[in-house]
């Protein structure tokens, strides 16, 4: 078996070996995998994150050792808090989006295989004192992220991402697609009682959930609709003020208890 880490700041992943293929999700720096199978000049990942699969160009791989990538996975990582920082590996600036994983991080340094990497900047603690004020907040420094499907960082995000790396930068790991987190926490059973942090799914014509966002204070929520955005939220779904129309469904609200 093969592992590997990130060491670019974003790496598409992709359901075929073609630049063209639709990417499914994304590699951030610091996330580790595994090299599942190969073709050609592209390796299929599955992250140790989340166990997504996608395909990478072998180019953008950068390996490390069966026992780095143990390590990798008993440790908790701190994560990037900033919207954009840099990691310095000798003369060379490594852009890194919030979210982005700090293996290893002592506050001045992380460690890819036996190397050291200096970051400055700001990075979440290692905690299990979540509260729901931290989260939403933290959910805002999201706000006129671009939507991008498969995306999960600052340059590009799409919704079940944005829920993912804000549950996830609080110690929370959800999975990566919204009708796989659906599967989540417990069932609110109006929307008069949700709270914020809570987790709000919508359903298309067919009852498939297809959209995932956050609830916040005064019954809105933020979530990624062409940007990360805040809008209203009632029993029937969200109420776009721009577009003066509903554009999403409500299916159930969860409530995710760390």
């Amino acid at each position: 078996m093969e592992y590997g880490i990130g060491m670019l700041s974003v790496v598409p992943m992709r359901a075929e070996t073609s630049d063209k293929a639709e990417i499914v999700t994304q590699l951030l720096f610091g996330e580790c995998y595994e090299v599942v199978a190969k073709e050609g000049n592209w390796l299929c990942l599955q992250l140790t994150t989340d166990g997504y699969r996608g395909w990478i160009d072998y180019k953008q791989h950068t390996p490390v050792s069966e026992t780095y990538y143990q390590e990798w996975l008993q440790a908790k990582h701190p994560r990037v808090l900033d919207i954009l920082g840099f990691v310095q590996q000798q003369e060379v600036q490594i852009p890194v989006g919030i979210g982005s994983y700090l293996p290893f991080f002592d506050g001045q340094n992380v460690r890819i295989n036996d190397s050291f990497l200096a970051y400055s900047g700001r990075s979440s603690a290692i905690s299990d004192a979540v509260t729901t004020a931290h989260l939403t907040a933290l959910a805002t420094c999201f706000l006129k992220f671009p939507y991008l499907w498969g995306g999960k960082s600052v340059f590009g995000i799409d919704c079940s991402g944005f829920t993912q790396q804000v549950f996830g930068i609080c110690g929370y790991q959800l999975p990566r697609d919204a009708y796989q987190q659906v599967l989540h926490g417990e069932e609110v059973h109006f929307v008069t009682q949700a709270q914020p942090g809570d987790l709000a799914f919508f359903s298309n014509a067919e009852g498939r959930i297809v959209h995932v966002g956050i609830v916040m204070e005064e019954q809105k929520i933020i979530h990624a609709h062409g940007e990360v955005r805040i809008d209203k939220l009632d029993h029937n779904g969200i109420f776009n003020n721009d577009l003066m129309r509903y554009t999403h469904n409500l299916r159930i609200i969860k409530r995710i208890s760390f």
